[in-house]
C-alpha cells in the first residue's frame, strides 16, 4: 500500500511517499481504508522533534525513537471506510464509513490502518465529506473536553487565544453553541474566518495584548504555550476559569496554587478522546451547530507542502491530506 513515511527527524522534506506492506487486523481490530487524514501541528512536531512545550521531551524521545522514529507513518486523526474486521469484532462491518483517532499508534498517513475496535472510532456524520470528517477529531475532541470542564453558562464571556487553529476554530463554535459571548484572538488574517464561524469579537494579537486591555472574561481558553500565565489569570472575572490547552510545566504547578487558594480555577486536564465525546460532535455536526473549517486539501505527494502550510501558522482552518 502507499504511505507517507519518514525515517529521520527533520524538516518537512524528510517526508516521502513509498510502498509498504498492508496491515492485517488482529482478532479485536478493524482495518480501515483511509480516505483523509488531518495534517496536524503535532505531526509536524513529531516529525521535527521540536515542541513548543519541552517538559516531556526526554520520555517522549525514548518512547518514539532516540536516533530515528520507531513508527515511520504519522497521522492520528482520520476518516475512511472499514475494509475488514477481526473475528472478534461485532461493532463494525466492511463498508461502514467512520472517523476517529488512532491515538499514539499513529499510522493514518497510510492507505490502510488497523486499530482496535474499542478505539475512539464512530460512524462518520452523514452531512459532511471524508475530508471534513478527518478535520473533526483533533480540534473537536479537545475543544469539547475543555469547554465542558469550564462549565460554561449562557451569557458568559469566553476568550479563545489561538482561535484560528484546529482546536480554536471548534472552540469558537462550541462556546457559541453553549450560549457564550466569544472573543477570538489570533493574527489579523484570520479575522474574517473567525467572525464567520461565530466569534462576536476579534483581537489581533500583533496589535493588542488582551491581558493588558483592561477587559476581563469569565473563561479564557489558551492554546499558546508562551502566553503569560499571570496575565491570563488576571484577565479573569471573579470565579473565572483559565483553560490551558498547551501548558508549560511551571504553569501546571501554578494552576494548582491558583485553584486551591483563589476564587479562580486553572485547568490543564488533557482530553481523553472518548467515543461518547466524538458521538456528541457527530450529533452537533448533523444538527448544523458546528462545522469543520478546511484551509486546504493536499495529496500524499504534496505532504511536504501540507506540513509547511501547517508550520507557517498562516492557514485559515485545518489542513487535510486526501489519501484516496
Amino acid at each position: 500500500m502507499k504511505a507517507i513515511v519518514y525515517s529521520e527527524y527533520g524538516a518537512a522534506d524528510v517526508l516521502r511517499v513509498t510502498e509498504i506492506e498492508k496491515p492485517v487486523p488482529e482478532n479485536d481490530e478493524i482495518c480501515i481504508r483511509v480516505h483523509a487524514v488531518e495534517a496536524t501541528k503535532a505531526d509536524c512536531e513529531m516529525r521535527s522533534f521540536k515542541f513548543a512545550v519541552q517538559w516531556f521531551w526526554i520520555p517522549l524521545r525514548i518512547a518514539v525513537g532516540i536516533t530515528r522514529p520507531k513508527k515511520p507513518v504519522l497521522g492520528g486523526y482520520f476518516s475512511g471506510v472499514v475494509d475488514s474486521v477481526g473475528k472478534d469484532v461485532s461493532s463494525f462491518k466492511p463498508g461502514d464509513e467512520v472517523f476517529g483517532s488512532a491515538g499514539l499508534r499513529f499510522g493514518a498517513y497510510g492507505e490502510y490502518l488497523c486499530l482496535p475496535a474499542s478505539y475512539t472510532i464512530v460512524p462518520k456524520p452523514e452531512n459532511i465529506s471524508f475530508e471534513e470528517a478527518a478535520a473533526v477529531p483533533l480540534g473537536g475532541l479537545n475543544a469539547l473536553h475543555f469547554l465542558r470542564k469550564a462549565g460554561i453558562r449562557h451569557g458568559e464571556s469566553v476568550l479563545i487565544n489561538g482561535a484560528g487553529g484546529s482546536i480554536g476554530s471548534f472552540a469558537v463554535q462550541i462556546a457559541k453553541s453553549m450560549g457564550a459571548e466569544v472573543t477570538a484572538v489570533d493574527s489579523g488574517l484570520k479575522r474574517d474566518m473567525l467572525l464567520r464561524i461565530g466569534a462576536d469579537h476579534f483581537i489581533d494579537y500583533r496589535r493588542e495584548d488582551f491581558t493588558r486591555s483592561g477587559r476581563t472574561y469569565d473563561v479564557i481558553f489558551n492554546m499558546v504555550a508562551n502566553r503569560s500565565y499571570s496575565g491570563c489569570v488576571n484577565a479573569l472575572n471573579p470565579g473565572g476559569r483559565y483553560l490551558m490547552g498547551n501548558p508549560r510545566l511551571a504553569d501546571m504547578l501554578r494552576a494548582v496554587v491558583t485553584s486551591r487558594f483563589t476564587d479562580k480555577t486553572a485547568l490543564f486536564a488533557f482530553a481523553g478522546e472518548q467515543q461518547d465525546e466524538l458521538l456528541a460532535l457527530k450529533r452537533m455536526i448533523e444538527a448544523g451547530e458546528i462545522t469543520p473549517v478546511i484551509d486546504n486539501v493536499y495529496t500524499p505527494e504534496q505532504a511536504v507542502e501540507a506540513h509547511r502550510r501547517v508550520e507557517t501558522e498562516q492557514r485559515l482552518g485545518i489542513v487535510v491530506i486526501r489519501m484516496v
